[in-house]
């Protein structure tokens, strides 16, 4: 086939991310000990402090972990010490120290694709966290280029296409999440894949939205190998 650009997700596409934090939330809730919420209802919570602190801070786990300190002071029904926070923002910094778990059949699939096609990798979050786990993970060799931004919205995609000399209608944005992946790539003028993952952060879950480009559901990254 002509020779297309294949741009793709980093976190929950090429390897497990979420569900560290879903660890870390687990033992949050747990420290909390909250006497009527149930762990949704603070999660619930959660996420209303964590959609207003992403437009100012971004993501990555020491944001993470800033969001479980004012959730905490928020739900505690107990006074708050230092010692307390420090706790809460201990369960975020452990996240860096997890392993790094590739998902199955990615670094075969990358290798297939590379010797075939234009690949980025495009990821958000802080660009250290994020660097740090393309070099953990052995799999930025596979790429042309790499981009990391605050936010993939359709803006960033145009910018991304722009600055590359891409060809929008040659071009591919794979990865789990609808609101970051899928419906920007699509409203963008770009073609997309959607791989769901079973974890997908709560605030990354939308509807898909048709857009001018093409759209390819995939159970698993391997299937990219059947279509490109």
């Amino acid at each position: 086939m002509t020779r297309q650009y294949l741009i793709i997700d980093a976190d929950d596409t090429l390897w497990e991310n979420n569900i560290y934090f879903e660890r870390a939330f687990d033992e949050f809730v747990e420290y909390l000990d909250h006497s009527t919420l149930s762990a949704p209802e603070i999660r619930d919570v959660l996420d209303e402090i964590e959609l207003a602190n992403a437009k100012i801070h971004g993501y990555g786990s020491l944001n993470f972990g800033r969001n479980l300190r004012q959730c905490y002071q928020h739900l505690a029904e107990r006074d708050v010490g230092e010692e307390d926070l420090d706790t809460v923002m201990s369960f975020a910094e452990r996240i860096l120290d997890c392993p790094m778990e590739v998902i199955a059949g990615v670094p075969e699939t990358l290798e297939y694709l590379a010797a075939r096609h234009d690949l980025t990798l495009f990821t958000k979050g802080h660009p250290d966290e994020q660097k740090l786990k393309i070099d953990r993970s052995g799999l930025g060799t596979y790429f042309g280029h790499t981009a990391i931004v605050k936010e993939k919205d359709v803006a960033a995609y145009r910018t991304l296409v722009e600055q590359r000399g891409i060809d929008p209608s040659l071009a591919w944005m794979t990865g789990n999440s609808a609101k970051s992946d899928i419906n920007p790539a699509l409203e963008a003028g770009l073609n997309a894949v959607f791989i769901p993952h079973a974890h997908t952060w709560t605030l990354e879950r939308q509807d898909i939205r048709p857009g001018q480009g093409r759209l390819l559901v995939l159970e698993r990254f391997t299937d990219l190998k059947e279509h490109f």
